[in-house]
């Protein structure tokens, strides 16, 4: 790639944003028109030189390869420079725009959000994180004692956790069904939930990713058979939005919540909570103050005073998304994936502990070395390669998860695996 189709890619890949921080109004005015601001993904080739200057808008400390997305994400330059320019103007007219003067602005940041899951801004509130979620609609239902809800035991404690909390403590019965760590099909996860069911199921909370081993659960399907049931169904989608294309319609869910910080590069503390059209009558919001009496989704966010330029950010790494466009991180989510498998399969010095089917993992794949420790992996790899990943050890795992976002170039995964094999040589 030559210096001027360098300069024309990174002005593309920021969407021309650089010069219109001081004013941040200017940086969400460009949200109105998402549909506008695809630059990137209608220049961009699949050549690793392009991947490279993606790779580029993300600044990790020097020396670290960060293959540590699923526990927290890092905000590309273009999105640090937007947050902190909202940090900025808030500090410089507080009460101006703590309170109403970005009201559009967060409108536009919940129709940018609406637009990429595929639904409506009316069933989009924009939270704190996934835990919050979860605790919003566990705490919500109306349960009577006797009363069921499925919890499988690859599920996050902020998933399980709420429902102990707010419903077990009333005489709620939780039902784990044990997962397969390497099914075939979804067949074999759908099984596992229906033998759960039984005529007091109230709720299926199930994660859409697993942060495990990084096995996609088959939302749409236990959607389908729970409805059936007139049960209804809960996402913790904290390691799903964002890593590919999500359509929440068609998934089915009553309801879908995500951390923003992991893969879809937003800053800290700013979450996603869906909530389909026909079951937000089940929820009550957490926090209640002056504006608790609106009936839209919007009473689920009313905290009065809450960091806004964190939700902006969001804005803004939404708006990064969508110039390099969603279908092209799709396209390399998957491509990252096989490559790294392509690498580590066959070895015999290692066994993937991930499904390898594409409708049963994404981005985040999960590697033993055969006869090693993987917490003393681990360190061998910050010590040794500077390489940061999370070591696994539940369900006897006993494995490295590897998390591979779109700043992960082949290079770095030949790195990554190069490493392994010399620790496994050692």
């Amino acid at each position: 790639m030559g210096t001027q189709a360098r300069r024309y890619f990174l002005k593309s890949i920021t969407g021309g944003i650089a010069g219109s921080m001081i004013i941040p109004e200017l940086l969400m005015g460009e949200l109105k028109n998402l549909d506008k601001v695809n630059h990137l993904n209608r220049k961009m080739d699949d050549s690793e030189d392009s991947w490279q200057l993606v790779k580029e808008q993300f600044v990790f400390a020097p020396g670290i390869r960060y293959f540590n997305n699923a526990s927290l994400g890092s905000c590309p330059n273009h999105v640090r420079k937007a947050t902190n320019a909202f940090r900025d103007t808030l500090d410089s007219f507080p009460s101006k725009y703590m309170w109403g003067g970005w009201k559009d602005e967060i409108e536009n940041v919940r129709n940018s959000v609406a637009s990429l899951l595929k639904v409506s801004a009316e069933e989009i509130a924009l939270i704190h994180n996934t835990t919050e979620g979860m605790n919003l609609i566990a705490r919500s239902m109306d349960l009577q004692p006797g009363d069921e809800v499925i919890l499988a035991d690859h599920e996050h404690t902020s998933g399980t956790i709420p429902w102990e909390v707010w419903q077990e403590t009333k005489g709620i019965k939780i039902v784990r069904p044990e997962l397969p760590i390497l099914p075939e099909s979804e067949d074999d996860l759908v099984a596992c939930y229906e033998k759960a069911i039984t005529s007091k199921t109230k709720v299926i909370s199930m994660c859409h990713i697993v942060n495990t081993n990084g096995m996609i659960l088959p939302v749409r399907a236990i959607s389908k058979m729970a409805h059936e049931r007139e049960i209804l169904v809960a996402v913790d989608g904290a390691q799903s939005a964002g890593m590919f294309d999500i359509d929440l319609h068609d998934l089915g869910c009553d309801f879908y919540t995500a951390s923003a910080h992991k893969w879809m590069f937003s800053p800290k503390g700013v979450g996603v909570f869906y909530a389909r059209k026909d079951s937000q009558h089940h929820l009550k919001p957490l926090i209640v103050c002056r504006g608790h009496r609106d009936t839209s989704i919007r009473r689920l966010e009313n905290y009065n005073t809450r960091n806004l330029p964190e939700v902006l950010g969001l804005g803004a790494a939404v708006e990064y998304y969508y110039n390099i466009g969603p279908q092209t991180i799709h396209n390399r989510t998957y491509e990252l994936k096989q490559y790294f498998r392509g690498k580590i399969n066959g070895n015999p010095k290692f066994t993937l502990k991930t499904p390898g089917a594409d409708h049963l993992s994404g981005a985040i794949q999960v590697v033993e070395l055969l006869d090693k420790n993987v917490r003393t992996v681990k360190n061998q790899l910050a010590d040794n390669y500077g390489i940061d990943c999370r070591p696994m050890s539940t369900f006897n795992l006993n494995a490295l998860r590897i998390s591979l976002a779109i700043y992960i170039t082949k290079a770095d995964i030949d790195y990554l695996v190069n490493a392994l094999e010399e620790i496994a040589d050692s």
